[in-house]
């Protein structure tokens, strides 16, 4: 059976390589503006869903949490461990399945971890989860792209290079799906990579909410937390509460 795209792709130290230069400081700027918004208190116990290799359960730790990260990704689980405390746990997990049982106070999906799936009934079976993983009146906060925002500034080809290895990557929509092409050389090896990121608007996530019984409380456009408008928001950020 072949595998998954995602599950090949965010394995390879590529994926890292490639991603390396990201701004995480707007990422921890994100992470403090939410975490003040909705009143965090310490100790909460936080679900960091499709953690990567840690870098936002750490500081959510440093911010007095008790944080559980989880991710597909061996090679990540494995980089993470190494951070790990007594307060602080990562455990290799597909997010489609149910983790912990009315465990948590907060969930963060964050970065548009989310859009990976062909089937709708997976998308449904990451919001299951995470509404059985949270005590009642719990938090979801679900941080995605903003698709109209997306195809107005898709930028069809582009190359990168970073550390030596120069990505090639072209991009196309193609069934309501961002396809992302990435190919490149190293060592003498050629190699090639596909990222798939579905473009969901705001009602699907609504339609997904309704049926796993969790209620949108707020919707945001960017990480500054100002207002969702369908054409200038790079983002879409929903906070969810379990009912």
């Amino acid at each position: 059976m072949q595998k998954e795209w995602f599950s090949s792709w965010f394995d390879t130290p590529y994926y890292h390589i490639l991603y390396k230069n990201r701004d995480y400081s707007e990422a921890s700027l994100f992470i403090d503006t939410i975490s003040d918004f909705l009143k965090l208190q310490p100790n909460s116990k936080c679900w960091d869903l499709c953690c990567g290799k840690g870098r936002h359960s750490i500081y959510l730790n440093k911010k007095g949490l008790d944080v559980i990260g989880t991710d597909l990704s061996p090679q990540s689980i494995l980089e993470a461990n190494k951070s790990a405390n007594e307060n602080l746990e990562f455990y290799e997990h597909d997010m489609r399945k149910l983790f912990r049982t009315n465990y948590f106070d907060i969930v963060f999906n964050i970065f548009t971890s989310f859009g990976y799936f062909e089937k709708q009934e997976d998308d449904l079976h990451v919001f299951d989860a995470v509404q059985k993983g949270l005590k009642s009146k719990g938090l979801f906060v679900f941080d995605y792209l903003n698709s109209e925002y997306v195809k107005s500034i898709m930028i069809e080809c582009d190359s990168k290079t970073i550390d030596g290895i120069t990505f090639n990557i072209s991009k196309k929509i193609e069934n309501n799906t961002v396809v992302k092409n990435i190919d490149f050389t190293d060592k003498g090896q050629s190699f090639h990579f596909e990222e798939r990121v579905k473009l969901f608007d705001k009602t699907y996530f609504e339609s997904l909410a309704k049926e796993c019984n969790l209620t949108i409380l707020n919707t945001f456009g960017n990480y500054q937390l100002q207002a969702f408008d369908i054409n200038t928001s790079p983002r879409l950020i929903l906070v969810l509460q379990k009912k």
